[in-house]
C-alpha cells in the first residue's frame, strides 16, 4: 500500500479481515472484469473509503468504493 489516509485507514480496520480480503478481491476492471487491487491507497469520503489502485492481472487502474458507516 502507498500513501493512505489516515481516517480512511481507521475506517478500514473497523472491518473484519476476511471482509477485508473479499473486497480487495472483487474489484471490476473494464479490460479483466472481476480481480484483485494491488498497489492500492485508500481516502477517506463521507459514507465511507475509496480504494485506488492497479488489477493484478493487467495492471489497468481500478477502483473501489465502500459504503462504511
Amino acid at each position: 500500500m502507498n500513501k493512505t489516509d489516515f481516517t480512511a485507514l481507521q475506517k478500514w480496520n473497523k472491518l473484519p479481515k476476511d471482509f477485508q480480503k473479499k473486497i480487495l478481491d472483487n474489484v471490476f476492471c473494464s479490460n479483466c472484469y472481476v480481480t484483485t487491487i494491488v498497489d492500492y491507497t485508500m481516502s477517506d469520503r463521507k459514507h465511507g473509503i475509496v480504494i485506488k489502485g492497479k488489477c493484478k492481472k493487467c495492471g489497468k487502474n481500478v477502483a473501489r468504493v465502500v459504503e462504511i458507516d
